[in-house]
């Protein structure tokens, strides 16, 4: 279905734009559900939509040839899945991965690519949500790098609470270690350590943060430079 104006403002980047340039994108915008684990686009793909989350978490992943990955940047619903379409490429570098359910609106590549083209508020938005976007990516390489698992653990959830309406987390062990890009054993170590320190609940997929506080003086200067990028590159 067609939303209703206020549904562009569940999405930061929508509901950033002037009236008129929201009602250009409007008529085009289609609210879909994103299932957890769902692939929106496999490296090398020429995607004929962007999506802009509003409840979801979609986690951009670098594939390796023997099938290993490691995530390098997540979107919410302060961002677009889909830069390539306005970067001047047509093929995707990474996997979209569905990190958290919820829904999205759909856009039209062709669509977005014409707005973008007139050179307003929108233009301006996604490029400073590309440079945020690049932050990110750059610091999770620096991150994964020369930070413990315990460190890199705290990084992921503050990132995804950041994205997310509750203090609430689904997702198993093995799936966290995949985004992380490290052994499972490191992750079950590490979310011990966190939950007998009070941090957080864990059980079989459902982690929930009890003290943010405690999480955010055990994290790395990483999470903070990422979350500062884009406070000052998009206000949020």
């Amino acid at each position: 279905m067609v939303p209703s104006p206020d549904t562009s403002k569940l999405n930061k980047l929508l509901a950033g734009l002037p009236q008129p340039d929201a009602e250009r994108v409007l008529a085009h915008l289609e609210f879909v559900p994103l299932k957890l684990g769902s692939v929106l686009y496999e490296t090398g793909d020429q995607p004929r939509s962007v999506y802009f989350p509003t409840d979801s978490i979609v986690s951009l992943l670098y594939v390796l040839e023997n099938g290993d990955s490691a995530e390098i940047a997540m979107v919410g619903s302060e961002g677009m899945v889909g830069v390539a379409s306005v970067t001047g490429g047509d093929f995707t570098s990474s996997r979209a991965l569905v990190q958290s359910a919820g829904f999205a609106l759909q856009l039209d590549k062709e669509v977005l690519k014409r707005e973008f083209a007139r050179g307003g508020p929108l233009q301006r938005a996604l490029l400073r949500y590309v440079q945020a976007l690049m932050t990110q990516v750059g610091q999770t390489a620096v991150c994964n790098r020369h930070h413990t698992v315990h460190q890199q653990l705290c990084r992921w959830l503050l990132l995804s609470l950041d994205r997310l309406p509750s203090n609430e987390v689904h997702m198993t062990q093995e799936l966290i270690a995949n985004m992380l890009g490290v052994r499972r054993e490191g992750v079950t170590e590490a979310a011990r350590k966190l939950q007998d320190a009070g941090m957080i609940k864990y059980s079989r997929g459902h982690i929930t943060v009890l003290d943010r506080a405690k999480l955010e003086s055990g994290v790395c200067e990483c999470y903070a430079v990422v979350r500062k990028a884009f406070e000052r590159l998009l206000g949020s």
